[in-house]
């Protein structure tokens, strides 16, 4: 069985970074791309960022498209989330997710294995 387990959440002023890590264990995710997902209360879940198997090729929202970077460190089992110039409608509970292929997607249903959440919020 697989955990994932995200940290770095947290409470930012608007403009600010945060750096989100999922550490992952219970089995090697290293062929299985990886990806972030966002909740915001009273929102449908959303796709944010995804990076395939070899860490090479990533995918991202238009919304956070040039401000978020996703990256992967496939000796450590982690994926991480950069986030910069961060905005009050980044403010949501963050997911990070393991696909169910290499190379992912951009739908919920692309992902079996999923963390409990960070939250992060960001002031105006």
């Amino acid at each position: 069985q697989v955990q994932l387990v995200e940290s770095g959440g947290g409470l930012v002023q608007a403009g600010g970074s945060l750096r989100l890590s999922c550490a992952a264990s219970g089995r090697t995710l290293t062929s299985y791309a990886m990806g972030w997902f966002r909740q915001a209360p009273g929102k449908e879940r959303e796709f944010v960022a995804g990076v395939y198997w070899n860490g090479i090729s990533t995918y991202y929202a238009d919304s956070v498209k040039g401000r978020f970077t996703i990256s992967r460190d496939n000796g450590k089992n982690t994926v991480y989330l950069q986030m910069n110039s961060l905005k009050p409608e980044d403010t949501a509970a963050y997911y990070c997710a393991a696909a169910r292929t290499a190379y992912g997607g951009r739908r919920s249903d692309d992902y079996n294995y999923w963390g409990q959440g960070t939250q992060v919020t960001v002031s105006s």
